[in-house]
């Protein structure tokens, strides 16, 4: 059953008309009224909903039964992920959504080599939350991600709350974090191609992340995000 993301108030027995985004790929798939799609605004479970109006550019349903269906993994992460080039960005954004992360914050590292600020900022996040919400309805997850505004690390360091942090680091001696358990929420740092500058991780170990290691291999600064999203769904 097709899925949508509807960030409004559902209701069952409620009709409304879908936002934009919604309306044009139900016409893309060329569904009809009488037919049932599947609606979820991120706020917990999901209803059915009926087709009752296809218009030229809007759709109309009749919202259904609630189910409160949840997908979310037992740890909640929350990735501050070094910005990698070109679509390498839109990758991780897609897969990590999949294996369930709870929010990304891109980090503008001093080794990244994509740097972003302004209007093209702001264009970035939105076209990284459009991928989030996307792989949300493909994959069968009732909340999207969410998908900070870029920082340094250090602006991120002034303003975070405490809590568990972990950053992926190559130093000899560190944890495997397949040694790691625990249902907390945590937060994983790591770095961009080239991976994180000494400062920058002498930093984070300042500030309390603890270093864990994915094992022998280098792993893709895209990749090693999602190596530890697999460890922990």
């Amino acid at each position: 059953m097709p899925r949508f993301y509807c960030p409004t108030p559902l209701a069952t027995g409620h009709a409304l008309s879908l936002p934009a985004g919604a309306a044009r790929h139900v016409q893309v798939l060329r569904l009809q009224p009488g037919e049932v799609i599947t609606l979820f605004n991120g706020e917990g479970g999901e209803f059915d909903a009926t087709v009752i109006r296809m218009g030229r550019s809007d759709v109309e349903v009749a919202v259904g039964a609630h189910h409160p269906v949840e997908r979310e993994t037992v740890r909640a992460v929350h990735l501050l992920a070094g910005i990698t080039a070109n679509d390498r960005m839109d990758w991780l954004v897609e897969k990590a959504t999949e294996l369930g992360v709870a929010s990304i914050t891109p980090l503008v590292a001093e080794r990244s080599v994509l740097k972003l600020k302004g209007e093209r900022a702001d264009k970035k996040l939105a076209h990284w939350q459009g991928i989030a919400v996307a792989s949300a309805e493909q994959c069968g997850r009732n909340r999207v991600p969410m998908l900070h505004a870029a920082v340094t690390l250090k602006e991120w360091l002034v303003r975070a709350e405490a809590g568990q942090r972990w950053v992926l680091s190559l130093s000899e001696g560190t944890q495997a974090l397949s040694a790691m358990s625990g249902s907390a929420p945590v937060t994983v740092l790591s770095g961009p191609e080239g991976g994180l500058s000494p400062s920058e991780e002498a930093s984070a170990l300042a500030a309390g992340f603890v270093p864990v290691t994915l094992g022998p291999r280098v792993l893709r600064a895209e990749t090693a995000p999602l190596a530890v999203l697999a460890i922990c769904a």
